[in-house]
């Protein structure tokens, strides 16, 4: 994996286009920040390379999200607290 900055990208779009050929990521920079990542694909399993994108991105958010609950505590709800949240919001709604 390369770090290229912003700048970067258009002093030496032939670097870009080498290490897109052999499959290397690259990530774009800002500051020193990532704002992106620039991989290669195949134009032949562009749908399936998009796919397997959006599901790491969920598992991602999945992965978060569980982080999140382990650090509040709300792992631990049981399923009866669980419901009885859903009834009350529910009632509240429906008023």
């Amino acid at each position: 994996m390369r770090f290229m900055s912003t700048k970067d990208l258009g002093f030496t779009p032939e670097n870009i286009w080498q290490a897109t050929k052999l499959k290397q990521d690259i990530i774009i920079t800002v500051e020193g920040r990532p704002i992106a990542i620039l991989t290669g694909i195949n134009e032949d399993t562009l749908e399936e390379e998009l796919e397997a994108l959006k599901r790491a991105r969920a598992m991602n958010a999945l992965d978060m999200i569980h982080k999140d609950s382990v650090i509040k505590g709300t792992c631990n709800i049981s399923d009866e607290d669980i419901q009885a949240e859903i009834d009350l919001v529910r009632k509240e709604r429906n008023k």
